[in-house]
């Protein structure tokens, strides 16, 4: 739908009237210019931490998911009618979309307290009820965190679930912009509670802000970059800007498929140094990296045990990396000696389901066990299994893995 903006407004920046009227100004703005807007909004300030609390506070922590769902979801609900209200005194045509309306668009699972969104049930409803609204000229205030499961009952996203919801609509009606309202600037080089002097990132691919997301950086749920399209632009902006067309920074991509299996072309090997107390003496991966970087080497992983780390590089690397290793080995106290194996395939399976379901490791070796393939090493991170075979069992390991991976969808 051209000239559609779907912001997404975080709890702190509706915390309190002034920051609600802030951010209503800013949407009037934008339809003045003659935007469609559809609003998507957290709950105001730290309204959920609270009704978590009281939740489960009265009920001695003896609360079913269920019920603490429609608990903590009066956030959204509050804050949604709150927005309309501040719009509507604004002289714009705004409405809620809360879960209790037929209107209601974002349809998902039964899982409490972080249900999935049923995308072809949510796309028609989207159609039915959302753009009806746009096209009159309305804006709908679309409850963040929030859905419905198929038997109406009210169901949550998980925390930072806002995120999702506006990128679903997003998504859904082929919006030109998505606009995440937060706190910050947008994503910066690091935490600025934590550290000093951090930067602005102008730019960042999907693919990276979901793995800042996986591994700690609470800015962005990363679930909602599922539903990113690469053709609908998306950034990150401060609140106290007060202008939706600020700068921030912007969300490019994605560039690679969601799940992905990759075999590396040239085959690599395996430089294993032995020696004593491995795991607990500082510095002792950076004595070996450091030089290898120096003459250019490219490590594709690495793995710890007790009394020996493995570094794998290419295969046509290999006897350079042993060389320059066996210096760093026989002056140092603590490594023993140094050796090399194999000719090995790099098999990396990439999927967002890793993270939060049960056995995935399991499904993907049982057919490599099936046919007598062994795994020589298997290194994995949140959202990434990366196998490493023998080099002739390359090709089909890589078919087995892919097969596992397109039943994962």
């Amino acid at each position: 739908m051209a000239d559609l903006i779907v912001v997404k407004f975080g709890g702190s920046s509706l915390a309190g009237g002034e920051r609600v009227i802030a951010a209503a100004e800013s949407v009037a703005r934008e339809v003045k210019k003659g935007k469609k807007i559809v609003v998507v909004v957290s709950a105001m300030g730290d309204t959920t931490d609270h009704l978590i609390a009281l939740a489960k506070e009265v009920t001695r922590g003896k609360i079913a998911p269920q019920e603490l769902d429609g608990i903590m979801g009066q956030g959204e609900i509050l804050s949604a009618k709150v927005f309309a209200a501040s719009l509507s005194s604004l002289g714009l045509r705004a409405r809620a979309i809360t879960p209790d309306l037929q209107e209601w668009p974002i349809i998902t699972d039964s899982s409490p307290g972080n249900a999935r969104i049923d995308l072809p049930a949510t796309k028609e409803r989207v159609k039915k009820f959302l753009e009806p609204m746009l096209e009159r000229g309305e804006i709908p205030v679309v409850c963040g965190f929030l859905g419905k499961d198929p038997s109406g009952n009210l169901t949550t996203l998980g925390r930072g679930g806002s995120d999702i919801t506006a990128f679903v609509l997003s998504h859904c009606l082929r919006a030109t912009e998505t606009v995440i309202v937060s706190d910050v600037d947008g994503i910066m080089s690091a935490d600025p509670a934590l550290v000093k002097k951090t930067k602005l990132l102008p730019q960042i691919t999907v693919e990276e802000l979901r793995d800042l997301a996986r591994f700690g950086m609470r800015k962005m749920h990363p679930r909602a970059l599922d539903f990113k399209d690469p053709k609908i632009k998306a950034k990150i902006i401060n609140f106290r800007h007060g202008d939706l067309s600020a700068k921030g920074t912007e969300i490019v991509g994605p560039t690679s498929k969601p799940v992905s299996v990759k075999l590396y072309e040239k085959p690599l090997t395996m430089v294993t140094i032995v020696g004593e107390n491995m795991q607990t003496t500082p510095g002792i991966l950076a004595k070996t990296v450091s030089p290898l970087s120096k003459k250019g080497i490219n490590i594709y992983g690495v793995s710890i045990g007790p009394r020996s780390f493995s570094l794998y590089v290419r295969e046509e690397d290999g006897d350079k990396t042993l060389r320059i290793l066996h210096q760093v080995v026989v002056k140092d106290k603590h490594m023993k000696s140094v050796t090399k194996a194999g000719k090995l395939a790099l098999i990396v399976c990439e999927s967002e389901k890793f993270i939060d379901t049960p056995g995935m490791i399991a499904k993907l070796s049982q057919p490599l066990a099936n046919e007598g393939i062994n795994i020589v090493e298997m290194m994995t991170s949140r959202a990434s299994i990366s196998f490493l075979l023998d080099w002739e069992n390359g090709k089909r390991g890589a078919e087995l893995l892919s097969k596992v991976m397109e039943e994962i969808g």
